[in-house]
């Protein structure tokens, strides 16, 4: 429905799958902080989206929020070759939480404002 085929929309609908995906990692990256040798994740999102821009001026309608997945492999906090800090993680995952909830806050206000234009007085 055209209704629904706007940057913005899309931005949004992409920006919160990008975010929950975000958020599996550090859940991963959580669980496994105590198995020795693991080496934590994450999702490099924000750098593509600043080389798209540079690439283009701007955001096309044909917008397609891709993400990397890069495992750090250099560096090695503990005894057991585990890079995982907890803190780090807890406050990215928390980060991460808001981030999705103002994604959905600005889409429910954009449900909002067209249920206001279809409604008949």
């Amino acid at each position: 429905m055209a209704l629904f085929d706007t940057t913005a929309f899309r931005i949004l609908e992409q920006g919160i799958s990008v975010m929950w995906q975000k958020q599996q990692i550090i859940a991963q990256n959580l669980t496994n902080e105590d198995t020795p040798g693991y080496n934590c994740k994450y999702l490099d999102f924000e750098g593509i989206l600043k080389d798209k821009i540079r690439a283009n001026g701007t955001i096309k309608k044909e917008l397609n929020l891709a993400q990397r997945l890069k495992v750090d492999y250099i560096t090695s906090d503990q005894e057991d070759r585990n890079n995982v800090d907890h803190d780090t993680q807890m406050a990215e995952y928390t980060k991460t939480a808001y981030q999705i909830d103002a994604l959905i806050n600005q889409m429910n206000g954009n449900f909002t404002r067209i249920r206001s234009a279809l409604v008949t007085k």
